[in-house]
C-alpha cells in the first residue's frame, strides 16, 4: 500500500528580500513517519510552520536541511501523486467544474476519455446538476466538495489538505467534514490536513500533531482511538478536546489534568 511520508531532521528558514530583516525560522528539526491510509491533522497557533510543512511535503518549497520521503522517494517537486486542496477552492475560474477536473487529468497525463470516472465523482460529490457551472455560481461549500474530487481525480496515494473548510460556515462545515471521511475509508489513501479547529482534529484524525511556534516544532503527538463514526457530544470526545486544548496552552487552570 503506497502512501507512506518519511520526514527526517527537516528545518526551513525563509531569508527576507530587505537586508535590514531577520530570517524567519519557520521550522526548526521536524521528525514524523505517517504511515500508509492514516489519517493525520496537524493543529498549532499561526506561525507555527504547519503550512510550510505541507507545502514541502507537496514538493512546492525546499527545506534548508533534512529530507522527505513518500514512499521511499525523495521529495524535490510536486508530484500527481500527492494532491493537494487549500482553504480557497483554487478552482480555475475560467473552466467549469467538469472542465477543472479534465484540466487535473490531463495535467496528470491520466485523462483517456475519463467521462465514467468524472460522472462517478461528480454523483458522490452531488454536483451533477452544476457540472457545467463556473466557481462563482457555487456556494463555499460546493466549490470545496469540486475542489476535493478535482484532486481525488487522479487517485494520489496522499492527499495533503491546507484548512480546506477554514472559510466555510459551521454547518457546512460539518457536513464537509463527514464528506471527507467518506472520501478517505473509501479511497483508503494517506491523508494529512492543517486545521485550527481542536473538534475538527479529534472528529477526522487517527493522529493528531501539534505545533508550537519560533520556530516550528512538534511538541506532542496525540492518538485518536475512537470508532467512526464518531459523536461529537460524547466524553471521551471531550476528554480528547480538552487533552489538546492543554497541549495548546488554551485550557483552563481548573480543567481536569489529563495524562497522555
Amino acid at each position: 500500500m503506497n502512501g507512506k511520508i518519511e520526514i527526517k531532521n527537516v528545518s526551513k528558514t525563509f531569508i527576507p528580500v530587505e537586508t535590514d530583516k531577520r530570517p524567519v525560522h519557520a521550522l526548526g528539526l521536524i521528525n514524523l513517519v505517517i504511515e500508509p491510509g492514516e489519517f493525520v491533522c496537524i493543529v498549532g497557533t499561526s506561525g507555527c510552520g504547519k503550512s510550510t510543512l505541507l507545502r514541502l511535503i507537496a514538493g512546492l518549497e525546499k527545506p534548508n536541511g533534512g529530507e522527505i520521503f513518500c514512499d521511499g522517494e525523495l521529495v524535490d517537486k510536486p508530484s500527481p501523486q500527492r494532491g493537494m486542496v487549500f482553504q480557497e477552492h483554487s478552482l480555475f475560474d475560467w473552466l467549469n467544474v467538469r472542465k477543472n477536473i479534465v484540466f487535473a487529468l490531463k495535467a496528470a497525463k491520466k485523462y483517456k476519455k475519463h467521462d465514467t470516472l468524472i460522472d462517478t465523482l461528480l454523483q458522490k460529490a452531488d454536483l451533477v446538476e452544476f457540472a457545467n457551472s463556473y466557481a462563482y455560481q457555487l456556494s463555499g461549500g460546493m466549490r470545496q466538495r469540486a475542489a476535493l474530487i478535482r484532486s481525488l481525480a487522479v487517485s494520489p496515494d496522499i492527499l495533503l489538505l491546507d484548512e480546506p473548510l477554514g472559510a466555510l460556515d459551521s454547518f457546512t462545515r460539518m457536513s464537509l467534514q463527514d464528506y471527507i471521511i467518506q472520501l478517505w475509508r473509501e479511497r483508503k489513501n494517506t491523508m494529512l490536513m492543517i486545521t485550527h479547529d481542536v473538534d475538527e482534529a479529534v472528529y477526522l484524525a487517527n493522529r493528531i500533531v501539534v505545533m508550537k511556534p519560533h520556530a516550528g516544532k512538534i511538541t506532542q503527538i496525540v492518538d485518536i482511538p475512537m470508532p467512526y463514526p464518531r459523536n461529537r457530544g460524547s466524553s471521551e470526545f471531550a476528554s480528547l478536546r480538552t487533552k489538546l486544548l492543554k497541549h495548546l496552552d488554551f485550557a483552563k487552570e481548573d480543567e481536569q489534568d489529563y495524562n497522555l
